[in-house]
């Protein structure tokens, strides 16, 4: 199971990772897509820095198992407001695909290594 759970919490921290430099550096385009989605703009670098926090803690809790825990429930708490956000926007499914994606890929990393705890 270790396995499994070691190559969730790599993809997703990658995943994430990638997804918080737009929002931590202010681009532009990033920040368009979080205004027509009904989001402040001072919450976009917010949204970054947990998603980089969080692909940090899915790497540390390789070794330390209640923190890489904490980071996939942490995550999938966020992608849960990711895609209640897309969906009281109104957006199309294939905007709000990618945070139900990583939404259940979290909560799937939070269940096997709350597992081998």
């Amino acid at each position: 199971m270790f396995i499994a759970t070691a190559v969730l919490s790599v993809l997703l921290a990658l995943a994430f990772a990638g997804a918080s430099f737009p929002k931590l550096s202010g681009k532009e385009a990033m920040a368009a897509q979080l205004h027509n989605l009904g989001v402040a703009a001072g919450f976009m670098r917010v949204i970054g820095a947990l998603e980089a926090l969080g692909a940090a803690g899915l790497i540390a809790g390789l070794w330390i198992g209640p923190l890489g825990v904490a980071a996939a429930i942490g995550l999938a708490l966020l992608m849960a407001g990711a895609v209640t956000t897309h969906l009281k926007a109104r957006d199309t499914a294939k905007n709000t695909a990618g945070s139900a994606v990583l939404l259940v890929l979290s909560a799937i990393t939070a269940a096997l290594a709350l597992a081998a705890l």
